[in-house]
């Protein structure tokens, strides 16, 4: 059950960050379909400066240092990357959906070209004398708990203190920042607005063309930490121009959310749990009993392998319809035709 738990958390996070991204960029009026080839071009970015940094001396002791470094250079690249989208879908009213579109496009074929550049092959590693675990991964011994396989703070203690990423820290505490920013502050108020009546929020003195770009910026910063912590957890500190389909698994979590960051939390752990369950059905032992129980089902591997789409496809059926996306997003905002 605690590898269960934990694996469900190492595909939970970066969908609840990058759902979250999702919203910024819609709350604010532009649709952002580029989450995939955001991540993936923020995947790319993190494991480069990662290599960069181990190759230049850096070692395990470095780690945190590291990993905080490279997030925000990453974040930075990402928002760099959703400028483009910004530009597009606000300067030159382009259509969003396109743009996006085009977008995840461009990033897969970027990152490999620059992938074969620089290591000569289809993959990009950090090093081969460390692993992402090596660098980046807190034990029980760091918050003091002792040594011992068994958690003090038992099966609870085992998850939230053992064998944890330091991604999964910085990720739990930027989300719940920027959720209360979205939803509680007068910035997120008046990005809301120029979502929602972006001609009343202008009215107000609000510059709708200033909050769709911050938007945007966001939500391409966020997609790319998203994209980098795909890479370090499930991917092994790896690029290879895919993210196995996450960035638009969470925009299914961000609709099947209602653009509301609690609802998006608790749909990223549903599909966390599925997506879990598609790559690690083999080794999940619910009730420690060392028994695995998904391999006994009379189920073909390739149904677990498809469980997260064919789910997301059901739970989109049934739940778009209810679903209230932002009134005024995908619309192109002309100050001149007030």
């Amino acid at each position: 059950m605690v590898y269960f738990i934990q694996q469900t958390l190492v595909f939970c996070i970066p969908l609840m960050i990058v759902a979250l991204a999702g919203v910024f960029a819609e709350r604010s009026g532009i649709i952002n379909i580029a989450l995939e080839g955001i991540m993936v071009f923020g995947a790319f970015i993190g494991v480069l400066f990662v290599r960069m940094f181990l190759n230049m001396g850096f070692g395990p002791e470095s780690g945190q240092f590291i990993l905080l470094v490279v997030v925000i250079i990453t974040m930075i690249f990402g928002g760099l990357f959703a400028l483009l989208l910004a530009y597009a879908s606000i300067n030159l009213k382009a259509d969003q959906t396109i743009g996006g579109t085009a977008l995840n496009l461009l990033a897969p074929a970027l990152v490999l070209f620059l992938i074969l550049i620089i290591s000569q092959q289809n993959v990009l590693n950090i090093n081969s004398r460390y692993s992402s675990a090596d660098l980046f991964m807190l034990f029980q011994e760091d918050f003091g708990l002792g040594t011992s396989y068994e958690n003090p703070l038992g099966v609870i203690g085992n998850i939230l203190f053992n064998k944890v990423f330091l991604t999964t820290v910085y990720a739990i505490v930027l989300y719940i920042v920027l959720s209360i920013i979205l939803m509680k502050t007068k910035f997120g108020l008046h990005l809301r607005a120029c979502g929602e009546h972006p001609q009343a929020a202008d009215s107000l003195g609000i510059n709708v063309y200033k909050m769709r770009y911050i938007g945007t910026v966001i939500s391409g910063c966020l997609a790319a930490f998203g994209g980098f912590i795909y890479a370090l957890t499930a991917a092994g500190c790896t690029s290879n121009g895919d993210v196995a389909g996450l960035g638009f698994l969470a925009l299914a979590v961000m609709i099947f959310g209602n653009w509301n960051p609690v609802s998006i939390a608790l749909a990223a752990l549903l599909f966390g749990a599925l997506k879990c369950i598609s790559v690690g059905y083999p080794y999940i032992d619910f009730n420690g009993d060392g028994i695995y129980a998904l391999t006994k089902l009379p189920i073909n591997s390739h149904i677990y392998r498809i469980l997260p789409y064919l789910i997301t496809l059901v739970v989109l059926a049934f739940t778009s319809k209810k679903s209230r996306a932002p009134k005024a997003e995908g619309q192109p905002y002309d100050k001149e035709k007030r």
